[in-house]
């Protein structure tokens, strides 16, 4: 499978040595930030570890432990969609920028000097991500946006989304999209999309997903019903400890 890779330093000068005043610097502004589409460049124990702290299941019916918290993702085929993915997306930054901004921009000396630098691979960490699969021709599909928790809301998920768009529409691809739910817990997420161009499918389409008559699964599997469909799910897991 085809994948389009790419690395793109983003503002990796602190706010005092940027032309505009510090006075019109936004506070929720992203910090300096390194976007890759190589996928090579990400650390599949990194982001099984991003996919923990952002509370993100790769499956539509995660087991949940006593404290809420979802099973981790298999590493294997975390790993496997990886590998089968058409475009990835990640994103870096310097570990003190996930600090509080105020102990950033306080900063002196040898600590001062290191903010200056640039973000690289070798002293970045992982804190953003997002995958499309795709037929690299026609459609596409994204999946698992996801920002660490400290730096949500600075632009970064929208700048993963806007990456992987650009990169579909290169190719011509127009028929883009991302699987979201009415569930009141996924609001957030829908509304992500919404403000990243996404919208109801105007040919008014319905997402089906795959079924099997009773007599076709299993005493280990169960049906439930989610709106208008019937879906398959596994009987619930205990998470290792």
């Amino acid at each position: 499978m085809a994948v389009i890779t790419s690395v793109v330093y983003v503002d990796y000068l602190p706010s005092k040595f940027r032309w505009l005043p510090r006075t019109t610097a936004k506070i929720n502004s992203p910090p300096p930030i390194l976007i890759s589409t190589n996928p090579l460049h990400v650390n599949p124990n990194n982001l099984k570890e991003l996919y923990t702290l952002c509370h993100h299941s790769c499956h539509r019916f995660p087991t949940v432990d006593a404290a809420g918290r979802v099973e981790p993702v298999d590493l294997l085929k975390l790993r496997t969609a990886i590998s089968h993915s058409s475009i990835v997306v990640s994103v870096f930054t310097k570990p003190e920028f996930l600090e509080p901004q105020s102990s950033i921009s306080n900063g002196i000396g040898g600590e001062w000097i290191r903010n200056l630098a640039p973000v690289t691979l070798e002293n970045g960490e992982l804190i953003g991500f997002g995958r499309a699969v795709t037929d690299m021709a026609l459609t596409a599909s994204i999946y698992d946006v996801m920002v660490h928790p400290t730096l949500q809301g600075r632009g970064i998920g929208r700048m993963i989304v806007q990456r992987i768009i650009r990169m579909l529409t290169n190719r011509d691809i127009y028929d883009i999209a991302a699987l979201c739910t009415d569930n009141e817990r996924f609001i957030p997420e829908v509304l992500f999309f919404k403000a990243c161009g996404f919208g109801d499918d105007m040919l008014g389409s319905t997402t089906m997903m795959y079924t099997r008559p009773p007599s076709g699964y299993s005493k280990d599997e169960q049906m439930i019903s989610a709106g208008r469909k019937l879906l398959l799910i596994p009987q619930p897991r205990e998470l290792s400890r």
